[in-house]
């Protein structure tokens, strides 16, 4: 019988675009996915070590692999990501059922290490976390999970070590691909019917500096749009610290970037927004805002916050209230801080209680959920563009779609069929706070 992988994938997009390239490995191999991992020849747990709680969840699975491997000791237990490089041989030695651990520089080498594993068969666990290799450009192919929108790494690894962070100890320094080889991944994906594509980095608008580049990202938007097939394109993440005027002329002035700006303030206190170490201020960033919204005056502006950050006061935390109602977001994505051991946060003194930070994360999204409404009410009655996505999860007879600035599109399938991956226009009929809903206008 034809061997088979399971892929238990944790955490962001990059995560995501990780076990992509896992699975494209895999598959080069011979292998195919088996939907059921106590089955499967080879078992990856693609980990996540952002917050303490998910790696706790994370370690649960991991413990549940004792049993599988004793039942079938011939199955390959693999531990990659972030948690196997911040953990590295102490994970082994709590999980003996692991045989092999991949930190975050070694995804695209994945084939090498397993076959030379699976030649030897020895009985020892063999760990590869070390940061400083520099990920091999992937040459195999990818097992997308979608089938008309693709993740395409920039760059690796963070130079910003905000004081929450542990992204810089797990993902190393700043190392950006070439743009040859970005253009060349594209290039390819359009030619097997991708149209939308996400540009993915810790801080997207760093690229290019490890070499010294300078505008290099903004040149990078552009070289992207002008692909002939490319429809949509998308980056994530923005550090409001390095986003400048040139990319924000590179949007407006594009046929095909999304007017779509995700800018994680974290914070609407010049003293938290230091603390946190991340390199600007409440009124650069404000002035990145009003930037942005002279460019792009129809721009989706989105943004990430955290309430209880070690010696947030009342002060504080009713300045990000009022950045709030400054700023006016089209949503907020809103997080309660939570320790996170080997950050120098962890350690500081005057942490915020917890009852204190689930009732300001409460007055938060409050907030927020009023301007989230207010955005999205001015939408009905126009007609939208969505790129169609499928069947919604909770009822197959409605369908979902993503306009250009990222809002969730919902309709009724009725007797219609849509093609997955193409772009329909729908008439807003009625707005809620995370969603709109219409019907496909044919005029």
């Amino acid at each position: 019988m034809k061997k088979s992988y399971h892929i238990i994938n944790y955490g962001c997009q990059m995560n995501e675009s990780d076990a992509e390239h896992f699975a494209g490995q895999l598959e080069d191999m011979g292998y195919a996915y088996n939907p059921d991992f106590h089955q499967a020849d080879v078992i990856l747990i693609n980990t996540c070590c952002v917050r303490e709680s998910a790696e706790k969840k994370i370690l649960g699975k991991i413990g549940e692999m004792k049993a599988v491997k004793a039942a079938h000791p011939q199955k390959v237990i693999c531990v990659t990501g972030c948690m196997a490089q911040k953990s590295g041989k102490k994970l082994l030695t709590t999980y003996p059922q692991v045989d092999l651990l991949i930190g975050t520089a070694h995804v695209n080498n994945f084939r090498g290490i397993l076959e030379s594993y699976l030649a030897g068969r020895k009985h020892a666990q063999h760990i590869f976390t070390d940061l400083e290799q520099i990920p091999e450009e992937f040459e195999g192919n990818f097992v997308r999970k979608s089938s008309f929108s693709a993740w395409v790494p920039i760059m690796y690894g963070c130079n910003n070590f905000c004081t929450y962070c542990i992204v810089p100890y797990v993902r190393g320094r700043e190392r950006s691909r070439s743009k040859e080889n970005i253009i060349a991944e594209i290039t390819k994906a359009v030619g097997l019917g991708y149209k939308e594509f996400t540009l993915l980095g810790q801080n997207v608008n760093s690229y290019g500096k490890d070499s010294g580049a300078q505008d290099a990202f903004s040149d990078l938007l552009t070289a992207v749009d002008a692909i002939p097939g490319v429809e949509r394109v998308r980056y994530m993440t923005s550090h409001p610290r390095d986003m400048d005027e040139e990319v924000v002329k590179a949007v407006a002035e594009s046929k095909h970037i999304c007017h779509h700006f995700h800018i994680p303030v974290q914070s609407g206190s010049n003293k938290i927004i230091k603390a946190m170490n991340r390199g600007y201020t409440r009124e650069k960033y404000l002035g990145l805002v009003k930037l942005i919204r002279s460019y792009v005056p129809d721009a989706v502006i989105t943004t990430d916050l955290i309430v209880g950050f070690p010696g947030e006061t009342q002060e504080d935390f009713e300045d990000t209230l009022k950045l709030l109602e400054e700023v006016s977001y089209d949503v907020a994505y809103t997080f309660i801080y939570s320790k996170r051991s080997g950050t120098p946060a962890a350690k500081m003194a005057n942490q915020v209680p917890q009852e204190i930070k689930q009732e300001r994360l409460e007055q938060l999204m409050a907030v927020q959920n009023k301007h989230s409404l207010k955005h999205n009410e001015k939408l009905v009655g126009r007609t939208l563009e969505v790129l169609v996505e499928g069947p919604s999860h909770n009822n197959p007879l409605v369908w979902s779609g993503r306009t250009d600035g990222n809002k969730l599109v919902l309709w009724p399938k009725g007797q219609d069929n849509f093609v997955i991956g193409s772009k329909l226009n729908i008439k807003i009929e009625a707005a809620q706070t995370w969603l709109l809903k219409g019907r496909p206008s044919y005029e």
